[in-house]
């Protein structure tokens, strides 16, 4: 037990004490420092191989009736203990996962007031750090109101961020890249109010925040276990950081009970990129799963009536906009419904043709023709379909084929009016087959005053994926707060969107070349990305010519993110008839894996490339993903994870020697040669482009 923190010293400063704790990872990659000064604030400092991280941290909680937790503490004891064990998810990207960490438990009194107590706890792991603060259950402390974190995370230069704005309500932006001191003048620039309340932080980035030191360096900070909190938001001070919590319609940070602790706060440090991306230290610092059969849970693909919404071939809405004043029954049909009896046929037909487990319906329910930003407490039922949806039929007709079609709950926002209808809605769904939904939260929420990320939606969405448990259902949430880890309690969140995702191609400016290449270093950090891959028809302007609009990608990179955009649940995203033209290329998406054995991460460098290799659970196959930016590149695949001795045949799907993201997205070539564990493929990558391969 020699890591073990002990208490290294007590300086004399006038008349006053200063106290130092010192703890060390297993393998001594990094070292904490944490400090007790003379009046009696906590701060730490963290170093990975000798080299500053974090060089002043502060360390604190602010309550509104029982004073500071920041300042004025004594130090009452110190507790130490070490983990080193494995453990198995129910998915994931590996079969079993090594947890191990040395940790250090500070527990501290207030000096002046009521001399409540509070309990630090840090866990360090060779290439991470979590803490988090504890209440523990005492007899002046019950119900508290907080006012404010001062956690901080005291920088030892001016990095290089990939960061988006602290928006309250929304993650859906592409990344920047910035000097931290140039980050504030810039997102200062563009935030925008609704009704007079900036739904932007002061000076806030979102986590996970992924940064770059000169020194080369990479640092990335967010947070695990968000549970009965607001999400937490960096403000940047200079080359300091401090967590900024979104806060409730009246201001206050959270309401919470003793005994009670907060999310823990994660660095996840190394010297190499693939690094940051191996770890399992947010995922560690999760409860264990807390499903006691989770036999219901199944990674698996779909198809479904969705892109052809997005790019404007059909409506969610049964009248369309010729009738949008009308509603529900009452609305006359305008031909362009996409959920209709016979068109879902037509996806589930083509899933089973195909071997694809599922298919998404989306704008079956009454509600849509006045839906989007009106703010209103009612709008969906969750159970009544539009005339022309034939819940039984297609209820027989799935069933025929061994295909599932999976529910879609939008709220428009409307969280309460969700929680009202959720035992009604998951009996509908049990009683008609359905096993999986996937949630949306468009617009403003209601309760009103709520934002998205605010404790009162943190306990929204994991009520809702408790309740989905209770009745066997999986779950994939769109527009909800970014994952923290929760899937590994809850396997039945099997993905979430929170980011930008790939329909944004359709309508918008889009997704630059570089954005895939950025999300695994951000958003994945918490959990699986519904991305929604797999688009082949790339230009808008094939469903109308006066559109400019197209995927930012080339096709071969589109089927590569089905191993880079790591998720359990993969949507094929375009039309059938798209796929039908390129079933070659398809072929891939067919094979492709959703849960693997182990991953190996070849190489990396945020916002330019990344090549992924994973291993299909259960199988002896390996599908390699490589993508890059706007620059072409040639990847080196190095192919050491095979095991020895045994020849394989790979399967490479990749750019043409002509392919361009722009000028010429859908040039592909597919090659196959042998390989062994001592190969080493050089795959020319495209601008925008990418690489899949099938190793069997």
């Amino acid at each position: 037990m020699k890591f073990l923190a002990t208490l290294i010293g007590i300086v004399l400063a006038g008349n006053l004490l200063a106290q130092n704790w010192q703890l060390q990872s297993p393998q001594k990659n990094l070292a904490l420092e944490v400090r007790l000064s003379p009046d009696g604030r906590p701060s730490y400092q963290l170093q990975f191989k000798g080299k500053p991280v974090i060089t002043s941290g502060a360390l604190g909680l602010q309550t509104q009736d029982d004073g500071g937790f920041d300042q004025n503490l004594a130090f009452v004891s110190a507790d130490n203990s070490s983990v080193n064990n494995s453990w198995e998810p129910v998915w994931g990207e590996e079969k079993s996962i090594r947890n191990q960490y040395n940790e250090l438990a500070l527990r501290f009194m207030q000096k002046d007031g009521k001399k409540l107590q509070i309990l630090l706890r840090f866990r360090l792991f060779d290439h991470g750090l979590g803490f988090r603060y504890e209440f523990p259950g005492q007899p002046n402390l019950q119900y508290f109101i907080l006012k404010d974190e001062m956690t901080s995370f005291g920088l030892a230069g001016d990095h290089t961020a990939w960061w988006i704005p602290g928006d309250y309500d929304t993650n859906e932006y592409f990344y920047s890249v910035n000097r931290l001191s140039e980050v504030d003048a810039i997102a200062k620039g563009n935030a925008t109010e609704i009704s007079t309340r900036k739904v932007w932080s002061r000076k806030g980035v979102q986590t996970p925040l992924m940064m770059k030191t000169a020194e080369g360096l990479y640092i990335n900070i967010h947070e695990a276990a968000l549970v009965d909190y607001p999400a937490m938001q960096l403000e940047i001070d200079g080359t300091s950081l401090r967590s900024h919590l979104v806060p409730d319609a009246v201001g206050n940070k959270a309401y919470l009970k003793a005994p009670f602790h907060t999310p823990w706060r994660v660095v996840n440090v190394s010297d190499k990129a693939t690094e940051i991306l191996a770890s399992r230290v947010i995922l560690n610092l999760n409860e264990p799963n807390k499903i006691a059969n989770p036999s219901f849970i199944r990674p698996q693909k779909m198809v479904g009536v969705w892109w052809e919404m997005h790019v404007g071939k059909s409506t969610w809405d049964y009248a369309g906009t010729q009738n949008a004043s009308t509603t529900g029954v009452e609305a006359k049909p305008s031909g362009k419904h996409g959920a209709t009896t016979a068109n879902v046929k037509r996806y589930i037909d083509f899933a089973a043709q195909h071997g694809i487990e599922g298919v998404l319906v989306e704008g079956w329910n009454v509600g849509w023709e006045d839906w989007f930003g009106k703010w209103k407490e009612e709008v969906f039922d969750f159970v009544t379909p539009y005339p022309d949806f034939d819940v039984k039929e297609l209820q027989r007709y799935a069933a025929s084929k061994h295909v599932k079609i999976i529910m879609h709950h939008e709220t428009s926002g409307s969280a309460i009016n969700y929680e009202r209808q959720m035992d009604t809605a998951f009996r509908f769904m049990k009683n008609h087959g359905y096993d999986a939904v996937k949630t949306g939260y468009v617009g403003r929420i209601v309760p009103r005053g709520e934002w998205h990320d605010g404790q009162w939606m943190i306990n929204h969405y994991n009520r809702q994926i408790q309740k989905a448990a209770s009745y066997n259902i999986m779950v994939d949430a769109h527009e909800p707060v970014r994952p923290t880890g929760l899937h590994r309690t809850w396997p039945n969140w099997l993905a979430s969107e929170a980011a930008r995702g790939n329909e944004f191609n359709a309508w918008s400016v889009g997704n630059p070349p570089a954005h895939e290449t950025i999300l695994p270093f951000t958003r994945l950090m918490g959990g699986p990305m519904d991305y929604t891959p797999g688009i082949f028809e790339i230009k808008m302007s094939s469903y109308d010519p006066n559109k400019k609009e197209q995927v930012h990608t080339t096709l071969a990179k589109q089927l590569a993110l089905y191993v880079t955009m790591y998720s359990p649940l993969q949507m094929a995203a375009d039309l059938p008839e798209n796929y039908e033209k390129h079933m070659d290329a398809f072929e891939f998406i067919k094979q492709v894996a959703v849960d693997w054995d182990s991953t190996a991460y070849l190489e990396a460098e945020p916002g330019a490339y990344l090549s992924i290799a994973r291993k299909a659970k259960g199988k002896g196959d390996w599908f390699i993903g490589a993508i890059t930016n706007e620059n072409g590149r040639t990847a080196k695949l190095t192919l050491d994870f095979l095991p020895a001795g045994k020849t394989y045949e790979a399967v490479i799907y990749q750019d043409g020697k002509d392919a361009h993201w722009e000028k010429n997205p859908k040039s592909y070539t597919i090659s196959r040669q042998k390989v062994t564990s001592k190969s080493t493929l050089s795959v020319a990558l495209a601008p925008g482009g990418g690489a899949a391969i099938h190793i069997r």
